[in-house]
């Protein structure tokens, strides 16, 4: 089966090529038909299924095809459990509509952030609305958010949603949707409260169940180089000319490091660039594709712009910087060495991180022997231990202190 055989339209056809989507999966499959048909679906898929997808292009099918107004009515409303799945399905959607002929406004809005930012980006109305379910309510008190248009209604993981007790928040949402609506419920169980919330929300739904594949450990391969911080960019250099390495994600701590470090892969003749929050849509888009077509040799990249990332087939993660938290690092390993193929995860070592990957280490479960590379053998030495101020009885008295300083003053010569 083909994308093109679901009845999609050529724009949407032309971002799933470029994102490299080669074919549907179990759930694209089965949901998208009986989405574009207008009917209300329940289904059951595992997190990396696809499921985004699933609704995200008959949404922005559906979308193509409906005259715009302004200030723009909200067609689509997706509510998430979490801040980051919000902020993924916004991604996605934005990514799959990138040919669409009229621009589409995606508005992502979670709590745990000023307020004010959100209601601003939503003036004017949002085509589709990315939402947690508390700071949706939120921004309908504000008079920011109107739901009277809504025509597709997606729980996004409604078994999490539950779970982060958000039930009395969606039946307040739900109160204020149109009663002639589709709605979409996705979750990984249909554990007994999912099957009440779909009795109550869903009229004669499509069931569309996709049993869970049996998990395989990833066949990741882990290395931890030790390395000057300083000569990290050349080591990375030698590593991908020497390994032969054709596409590498390089994960980095701060917005400016992604710029820095790849325009000094750029200037020494690696097909580099970045990847942060700054950029715009469109540059975001342009850099995916090309790294994802090959276009581009190594992406350096933040977790937050990593996040959700995924590029078939990515046979290598550095940690150029070391990740803030053991989770972290589970997250970016874990962008290679899917779908069964082997991967490889490279560290950079240095001596004043050492105490921090240890602890990475103790995390995982899993010690990862130190290596050296002949020509970047570390010279640094490990930081000094903090002081924990002195051996008790042996502190300089203020006596001693002002005697040392008295010392200390080279005194005036006279003739």
């Amino acid at each position: 089966m083909s994308f093109a055989s679901l009845g999609l339209s050529p724009a949407l056809l032309r971002a799933v090529s470029e994102l490299g989507y080669d074919a549907p999966t179990p759930v694209q499959a089965q949901a998208i038909p009986a989405i574009l048909a207008r009917g209300d679906v329940m289904a059951r898929a595992q997190t990396g299924s696809g499921k985004t997808a699933a609704f995200a292009l008959p949404l922005l099918h559906r979308l193509e095809h409906t005259p715009r107004e302004s200030p723009r009515r909200t067609y689509g409303l997706v509510l998430a459990p979490t801040r980051e799945l919000a902020m993924q399905v916004g991604e996605a959607l934005r990514e799959l509509a990138a040919h669409l002929t009229e621009r589409l406004k995606v508005a992502v809005v979670f709590g745990g952030v000023a307020i004010n930012p959100q209601m601003m980006g939503l003036r004017g109305g949002a085509d589709v609305i990315v939402a947690t379910p508390g700071r949706l309510l939120d921004l309908v008190a504000h008079n920011a958010a109107d739901l009277r248009d809504v025509a597709m209604l997606v729980l996004d993981e409604a078994d999490r949603l539950l779970d982060e007790g958000f039930a009395e928040e969606l039946s307040r949402i739900v109160a204020l949707l149109p009663r002639e609506r589709q709605t979409l419920l996705f979750s990984a169980t249909f554990a007994p409260a999912v099957q009440a919330l779909a009795h109550d929300l869903l009229r004669s739904p499509t069931l569309v169940d996709v049993p869970a594949e049996p998990a395989e450990a990833p066949q990741i391969e882990q290395h931890a180089v030790l390395v000057d911080a300083a000569r990290r960019t050349q080591l990375l250099r030698h590593l991908i000319e020497q390994g032969g390495w054709t596409r590498v994600l390089v994960f980095v701590a701060t917005r400016y490091a992604t710029e820095h470090v790849a325009g000094k892969l750029t200037g020494l003749g690696i097909e580099a660039a970045a990847l942060h929050g700054d950029l715009s849509q469109g540059a975001r888009t342009r850099v995916l594709a090309d790294f994802k077509a090959g276009r581009l040799k190594v992406l350096v990249a933040t977790d937050v712009a990593a996040r959700g990332l995924h590029v078939a087939l990515l046979p290598v993660v550095v940690n150029y910087d070391l990740p803030r938290s053991p989770a972290d690092h589970v997250h970016r390993i874990g962008r290679t060495g899917r779908a069964g193929a082997k991967g490889l995860a490279v560290s950079f070592v240095s001596a004043e991180t050492e105490a921090h990957f240890r602890l990475i280490e103790k995390r995982q479960g899993e010690r990862v022997p130190r290596e050296q590379v002949p020509g970047f053998e570390p010279k640094d030495a490990a930081p000094p231990a903090p002081s924990t101020g002195g051996v008790k009885g042996k502190r300089k008295s203020k006596k001693d202190k002002l005697r040392e300083a008295a010392a200390r003053v080279t005194p005036t010569s006279t003739s």
